[in-house]
């Protein structure tokens, strides 16, 4: 099980929760986001993915971006079309492309995407493209159709540990890749709780694999 933690925003709490050792960092490129990143990243371990986390963004904006900041990974949390993927893929980047849930959700819209894009998340549908703080209804996903690894996300905090213990023993769990943390450990937006994050991955992230 994987572990990204996104909306990373202040210098010296980047390196602290670098050194918790995540799979992925997200750093949000969208100006009405209260996590909009600006400045430089500092020097992460290459073991760590950096992602670029962009709402209906030009094309160029997003490449710029990707060298500016060495991006491995692009998460596209808007109305981004398949074509759209497609023109990124091309550059030899991972894409996310996200997908909103509340109660119910149509799973057919995947199929476009299924062929330009490496993973797909499910966030909570909410007033703000992410960063809502509370959760979608994961029974939904029992009607999950595809075999592509997704991300879990939405409003995932630390009292949601027995939750997601019981969720890793559903049959739609299977192509769960990676949980996707962010509002839920934080002091402020964008400042994380490092002692809170750090007690998640051992309880979550560490024990489960531990299971496999």
């Amino acid at each position: 099980m994987k572990l990204k933690i996104c909306g990373m925003k202040y210098p010296e709490n980047i390196e602290q929760v670098a050194a918790l050792q995540p799979d992925y960092l997200g750093f949000i490129f969208y100006e009405k986001s209260a996590r909009c990143f600006e400045g430089d990243i500092i020097n992460i371990s290459n073991t760590i993915k950096k992602v670029g986390v962009f709402v209906n963004a030009d094309i160029k904006e997003v490449i710029e971006n990707i060298k500016n900041y060495n991006l491995k990974v692009v998460q596209l949390h808007g109305d981004e079309s398949p074509e759209y993927c497609l023109k990124l893929k091309a550059k030899d980047l991972e894409i996310i492309k996200v997908f909103s849930i509340k109660n119910a959700f149509n799973f057919k819209i995947l199929e476009a995407y299924e062929d330009v894009c490496d993973y797909f998340l499910f966030d909570t549908k909410g007033k703000l493209p992410g960063g809502n703080g509370y959760a979608f209804n994961w029974s939904v996903l029992q009607n999950y159709p595809s075999t592509k690894p997704y991300f879990l996300s939405g409003g995932i905090g630390f009292d949601d540990i027995e939750t997601i213990k019981s969720f890793f023993n559903k049959e739609e769990s299977k192509y769960c890749y990676a949980i996707d943390v962010n509002s839920k450990f934080e002091i402020e937006p964008g400042l994380k709780n490092i002692e809170l994050l750090k007690e998640f991955k051992h309880t979550v992230i560490t024990k489960e694999e531990r299971l496999k």
